[in-house]
């Protein structure tokens, strides 16, 4: 009874959000329609809708269809399924900026686990206002995407099907305040971040701090792009306080019109216990190859590993901890502009029995996942 009871406020949750943003689109959509001369002719209102849906092969058969915890995107085995669908409406004028996006998917059920009620269906809601009139310094608020790392949730706009496990691990999206400035030759980008902590728009029960983050981000050229981001904080409620000293560092080039590289290296620090001068550690490099064959066709390889062995992040509760490396190679086609077909191999071996192999475990893990994405 009480499963069925949750499923209906789900239900009800899941049905709530898409009226709420029909709504909104709707006012949107009229008062832009009413303005015959905007008092600004910079104003931008745009709408946009992402759909992925998948299918995931797991060769181990693991019980239950859920995949091994770290997975938090396609998640589930032998099943047809959404991984993340939103509808998306953004404003921009040469002062002010804003976005609200509302989604559903198996994405968004790992993810948000955490998060109370109707907050584990926003994707995305924040407003910013520009504070100079000659330099572009913003101030944005709200539930943001993450500052950390080159992927994102949205898999048509990364170079794999999948995300590495460094990406699943980090935060995919943050709740505070960013002030970002981008030089005039839009070369450099400098952020700092006041968070409510480590992936999490509610902060934590019990933790009276916030937590702090920085992006720093280069562009010499349209080909290069070197970026290093900060999460300093404490993701455990005050009588447990450790103190999280996180780094990630990437940089990606293309080498010519059709080959790519991506090189990312997440390096992160944490107390042993409270006021334990001691750290914990735990570190992972990822490279990918991307080879585009025609703007239809391109071909991608992954090659990371994943080292936790105190299991601050992952915890597997084995002996060595949580040492896995993982490879991947992909396919994909585009046959139009909107849509992107997938299909990735992938695999997996770690130090220890960690991966669910039907009702057990094993060292090894390798499975095959299709994705069909579509954005307008």
């Amino acid at each position: 009874m009480a499963d069925i009871i949750g499923n209906r406020q789900a239900n009800r949750i899941t049905m709530l959000s898409f009226n709420l943003v029909m709504f909104l689109s709707s006012v949107f959509y009229y008062t832009a329609q009413g303005q015959e001369k905007p008092a600004d002719p910079g104003n931008d209102l745009t709408f946009s809708i992402y759909i992925e849906s998948y299918y995931s092969y797991d060769f181990n058969k693991p019980s239950g269809n859920d995949r091994s915890s770290f997975i938090y995107s396609h998640n589930r085995h032998n099943e047809f399924n959404l991984n993340l669908g939103y509808i998306k409406a953004s404003y921009s004028s040469r002062q002010v900026r804003a976005s609200l996006a509302l989604a559903a998917g198996t994405y968004m059920n790992a993810n948000y686990a955490a998060e109370p009620g109707v907050l584990k269906n926003i994707y995305e809601a924040s407003a910013g206002i520009k504070l100079s009139k000659k330099k572009n310094l913003w101030l944005d608020a709200g539930i943001l995407p993450s500052h950390i790392g080159f992927e994102s949730a949205v898999s048509k706009e990364c170079w794999t099907l999948t995300r590495s496990i460094l990406a699943d691990n980090s935060p995919y999206f943050e709740s505070g305040v960013k002030l970002t400035y981008t030089s005039d030759n839009e070369k450099w980008l400098a952020s700092v971040l006041l968070l409510n902590g480590w992936q999490r728009i509610k902060r934590l029960d019990g933790n009276s701090l916030l937590s702090y983050g920085t992006q720093l981000q280069y562009k010499p050229t349209s080909a290069v792009t070197l970026n290093y981001s900060t999460f300093i904080g404490t993701d455990k409620p005050d009588s447990l306080r450790r103190w999280r000293y996180f780094h990630n560092l990437y940089g990606m080039i293309n080498v010519s019109d059709k080959m790519g590289i991506t090189a990312g290296l997440d390096i992160g620090f944490e107390q042993i216990s409270k006021g334990s001068s001691r750290m914990n550690s735990w570190y992972s490099p990822v490279v990918i190859f991307r080879y585009t064959v025609n703007p239809k066709w391109a071909l991608a390889a992954r090659g990371e590993f994943y080292s936790d062995k105190h299991g601050v992040i992952i915890n597997s509760g084995t002996a060595h901890g949580f040492q896995t490396s993982g490879f991947s190679a992909n396919i994909d086609y585009m046959p139009i502009r909107q849509a992107l077909i997938r299909l990735e191999l992938r695999t997996f071996a770690s130090k220890d029995d960690i991966f669910k192999r039907g009702t057990g475990f094993s060292r090894n893990n390798t499975f095959i996942s299709s994705s069909l994405a579509v954005a307008f």
